[in-house]
């Protein structure tokens, strides 16, 4: 039996472009890794299975055909080994439908322990190909390095300068539809897929201003889907020392970046005692490769 964490992804910025004609959005987004997440464990079996249990896994009873088990298959048929004989297990530590791409980040840790419990010859590049079955995330997900995403969201390139950042993370409590955000914004596009020149500055305090000149494309539009994020916004907004405030991906998690430990620690037992019905996590966000 092995684990491994499927570590949450925050869209640090996301700047995002008109719909194509092929129903896409062009978009680039500076994405990192959080070291919080879902946790995937898997062991030798007659079959391929999927339990899911821990404080969110209620959310996904009876869907059939999770992430998970799309992902183990495709490796399956690009092997040629057939469906793996797994068990495996998915503790579900993140709230559903958050914007932290959760569902990608455990397909990819299962992807990386099945490539391990099974012995496959496989390299990584190759488990890339695979992990894009799942969608443009997947990729991404599976490699959980810091990294510029751009085009549909495939194109990555990593990046490489961006130091640790203290960091809270919030979910009021709803879910936020990813479609429905993109509809929302479609009604009124106003942002470009443009990408900024790297920061000349890259330590935290120096990363943590130059992101306060970006933007999320979708912050907006999620608001009108979502209106709870607003009131997350506002009180982390608020909290002492905060850096930078935003909402991740098509929501309906936010963070705060702080420049010191001590005053993410403070931001969050605050919000914790606050609200005990949010989803408050601490963490580090950064690279979390395997």
């Amino acid at each position: 039996m092995i684990s491994a964490l499927a570590p949450a992804k925050v869209n640090l910025c996301l700047h995002v472009g008109p719909v194509r004609a092929d129903g896409y959005h062009p978009l680039a987004s500076l994405v990192a890794f959080a070291d919080v997440g879902d946790v995937v464990t898997v062991e030798p079996a007659d079959r391929l299975s999927l339990t899911v249990n821990g404080p969110f896994g209620a959310g996904l009873d009876g869907e059939g055909d999770n992430l998970i088990l799309r992902a183990l298959r495709a490796l399956g048929q690009a092997t040629g080994s057939g469906e793996p004989p797994l068990k495996v297990t998915l503790d579900k530590r993140l709230p559903i439908a958050a914007g932290m791409g959760g569902g990608s980040s455990d397909a990819g840790a299962a992807l990386r322990l099945a490539r391990t419990a099974l012995d496959l010859d496989i390299d990584d590049a190759a488990l890339e190909t695979v992990a894009a079955v799942i969608g443009a995330d997947g990729p991404m997900c599976l490699r959980a390095r810091t990294a510029w995403a751009e085009g549909i969201g495939g194109d990555l390139s990593d990046a490489v300068w961006m130091p640790p950042l203290h960091a809270v993370l919030v979910n009021p409590g709803v879910a936020c539809s990813t479609g429905a955000v993109y509809r929302a914004y479609d009604v009124r596009p106003v942002g470009a897929p443009d990408r900024p020149a790297d920061p000349a500055d890259v330590s935290p305090t120096g990363v943590i201003r130059w992101l306060a000149a970006q933007r999320n494309d979708l912050e907006a539009p999620a608001l009108t889907v979502a209106p709870a994020v607003a009131e997350a916004l506002a009180d982390l907004a608020a909290c002492p020392w905060v850096g930078l405030v935003r909402m991740s991906g098509s929501g309906a998690t936010v963070f705060a970046l702080f420049d010191t430990a001590r005053d993410a620690d403070e931001a969050t037992r605050a919000l914790q005692a606050r609200h005990a019905g949010w989803w408050v996590a601490r963490t580090v966000l950064g690279d979390q490769r395997p």
